[in-house]
């Protein structure tokens, strides 16, 4: 099930019930066509709340209200970049997997990957843009 990023959540799911639950998904990136085509590439996974910002500001406000499963992530954003808001779920207390995207070169990604997880953050990919689905379901089975 996907949902709009401006409509209210449903429930959160505890760990005991996470089978059969949806996956509840976070996409940060600023651009508007990405967003869909995650939200689409999501909704071949199996059942999925995805909430998408463009807003790394906003994108914090949702993490502090409820904590997804997974957190997507851009990492050349305007005003907040991707490192900068991975710092700040960090210190929020996010637990969940993160999925790093960037067009930058391999170095730049392996590097933030690298960043985030001394952070405490469970990175399970760093993926070039566009990410591929096959690329999109081996990281959510991590």
């Amino acid at each position: 099930m996907a949902v709009d990023s401006h409509l209210p959540q449903t429930a959160m799911h505890s760990p005991t019930d996470a089978s059969s639950a949806p996956l509840r998904v976070l996409v940060l990136d600023d651009d508007q066509f990405l967003l869909e085509v995650m939200r689409e590439m999501l909704a071949t996974c199996g059942p999925c709340e995805v909430v998408t910002e463009t807003d790394a500001r906003q994108a914090l406000l949702r993490l502090g209200e409820q904590m997804p499963d997974v957190l997507i992530c851009d990492l050349m954003m305007p005003e907040m970049d991707g490192i900068e808001f991975l710092s700040a779920a960090a210190a929020h207390g996010y637990h969940g997997k993160v999925i790093l995207l960037s067009a930058a070169e391999d170095g730049m990604r392996n590097a933030a990957g690298d960043l985030a997880r001394a952070l405490g953050l469970q990175v399970v990919g760093a993926f070039r843009k566009p990410l591929l689905p096959e690329q999109l379901r081996a990281a959510l089975e991590c």
